[in-house]
């Protein structure tokens, strides 16, 4: 792969008239983590589908772990991409055990289906749990779940099959303030693991943006309109574009903010 997990070459998505995604051009290196940012309706979802071999472009090329999507068993590589989304959590039945959804991403189901786990697999879970804080949450039926839970368990769930690459489609998004905060800090510690897969996070908020994250992507209206470093593509300049919105850009540390001018 040549350290490439992902690629995106003119990449345009349709839907009837409208264009979901327009010549897209985007690569992620394996020891880049992205933050993509954009209002409702920019792409930002439909980026991450391509991105997760669930979605095919209707013109352009996308690789994805090195493999064409055109060519490729999308099955098997969807094997190696960790995939969190509110989509996802909405078919998930209320009734399956936290700690089945977990084990069930390591053989491509979504709850347990009959197959025998082991302690290989009981293990790897309840410590994948027990790094997103919700360890005490393993018996627990996955519709008794607040928002906040919900979130860590499916991120846990996505690094269950250790993929190469994350993508987390807004995991910050519904939480309070404290578990924000939280999640953001854990986000932090997995950004700066050298044995972390690439790291893809889905955000409208430029507060959440978890530190050690090194690249932006900025979207509006399907197409990319910033992509790069984020100590040089984080302007108000740029945002300003992406939001519709003359705004103004600070940062403190490893952490940034937005507002209007």
């Amino acid at each position: 792969m040549n350290g490439q997990v992902l690629r995106m070459s003119g990449v345009t998505v349709r839907r009837g008239e409208a264009e979901l995604l327009r010549e897209v051009e985007w690569t992620v290196e394996e020891d880049e983590r992205w933050a993509v940012l954009g209002p409702n309706g920019a792409g930002k979802t439909s980026l991450l589908s391509v991105a997760a071999a669930q979605l095919a472009p209707d013109s352009g090329a996308a690789q994805v772990l090195g493999e064409d999507l055109a060519e490729a068993d999308t099955t098997e590589m969807r094997s190696l991409v960790g995939f969190a989304s509110s989509a996802l959590a909405n078919r998930v039945p209320d009734a399956t055990p936290v700690l089945d959804l977990v084990i069930s991403a390591a053989y491509g189901y979504v709850g347990r289906f009959g197959e025998e786990y082991g302690t290989v697999d009981y293990g790897r879970g309840r410590a994948l749990l027990s790094r997103w804080g919700v360890s005490h949450l393993a018996e627990r039926r996955f519709g008794t779940l607040s928002e906040g839970e919900r979130k860590r368990v499916l991120i846990a769930r996505a690094l269950m099959a250790d993929p190469e690459l994350l993508l987390l489609d807004e995991p910050a998004a519904g939480l309070d303030l404290g578990g924000r905060e939280d999640l953001l800090g854990r986000l932090g510690v997995l950004a700066g693991d050298i044995d972390a897969p690439a790291l893809v996070v889905v955000s409208h908020h430029v507060e959440e943006i978890p530190p050690g994250f090194t690249h932006v992507l900025m979207m509006r209206e399907g197409a990319v309109t910033a992509a790069g470093p984020v100590e040089y593509a984080m302007t108000g300049e740029n945002l300003s574009e992406t939001f519709g919105l003359e705004l103004k850009v600070e940062r403190d540390g490893e952490r940034w903010s937005a507002r209007a001018v």
